[in-house]
């Protein structure tokens, strides 16, 4: 007798219940309140227009969402002082909205280094990290965060 492969899961998980075989947990991706998500940006204005879209709908149908936005290279454009969409709106009201909805905003450091920009023409909400990309790696392999890159 065969059994269907949705089901065998299923079955192994109750006869290691039933024998009290202890099964190791995976990492939780998500928060009592909700689901930890790490947003990733690298390409510029545009994927910050979109990303700032996808995090307010994100909000919008999980408002405990635990959301944090990791941004190095040109991603960290959007997040510098007088930062602009493309048809001439500041990002500045996005990102206080956003940070004051529990939205973190982290940019690597490596980038503000070679292309020479100083911290403070960052945002007030942004904190800087050693490195955008290792930022990204811990959230999801140590912290349990899904990634999303839009």
């Amino acid at each position: 007798m065969s059994i269907p492969r949705r089901n065998l899961f299923r079955s192994l998980l109750a006869g290691g219940v039933a024998l009290g075989i202890g099964l190791v947990a995976l990492p939780s991706h998500a928060t009592d309140a909700g689901v930890k998500v790490v947003y990733h940006l690298s390409d510029g204005i545009p994927q910050a227009a979109r990303a700032i879209g996808n995090i307010r709908n994100h909000l919008a149908a999980d408002p405990g969402a635990k959301i944090v936005v990791v941004t190095h290279g040109a991603g960290i454009d959007f997040l510098l002082d007088g930062a602009e969409s493309a048809p001439g709106k500041p990002f500045a009201g996005s990102i206080g909205e956003l940070a004051g909805r529990g939205v973190e905003f982290r940019v690597c450091n490596n980038t503000l280094v070679s292309r020479k920009i100083s911290a403070d023409k960052l945002a007030m909400e942004a904190k800087v990290v050693p490195s955008g990309v290792a930022e990204v790696a811990k959230l999801q392999a140590k912290e349990g965060f899904v990634y999303l890159r839009p």
